[in-house]
């Protein structure tokens, strides 16, 4: 099994940066894929980013997409979400999520077999 945990998260005033962290251990794959999920009360989970073990190929949500840039540093088992020009709108609960070999595609949270327990990130207008 993987183990993902996460940090970074925190209060930023709106316009502001946060980069967040997710951690591997433990049965790491050379065959997943690794995302960013985001879910704010109420709301379902959603997809924000996502990387290929090698961190040729990334995606992003339209939502963010110029403003956030997701990368991986292999040596350290780490991916990362660097979040900038940050919105209200942004404010959520983060969840970085490791994907199955055999995922069909990394937009949604069926495609995904482990995740970190989340990471509270708080925007201020």
């Amino acid at each position: 099994q993987v183990q993902l945990v996460e940090s970074g998260g925190g209060l930023v005033q709106a316009g502001g940066s946060l980069r967040l962290s997710c951690a591997a251990s433990g049965r790491t794959s050379s065959s997943y894929k690794t995302g960013w999920f985001r879910q704010a009360p109420g709301k379902e989970r959603e997809f924000v980013a996502a990387i290929t073990r090698t961190g040729d190929d990334t995606y992003y949500a339209d939502s963010v997409k110029g403003r956030f840039t997701i990368s991986r540093d292999n040596a350290k088992n780490t991916v990362y979400l660097q979040m900038d020009s940050l919105k209200p709108e942004d404010t959520a609960v983060y969840y970085c999520a490791a994907s199955s070999p055999w995922s069909a595609s990394i937009y949604y949270t069926q495609d995904y077999a482990y995740w970190g327990q989340g990471t509270q990130v708080t925007v201020s207008s």
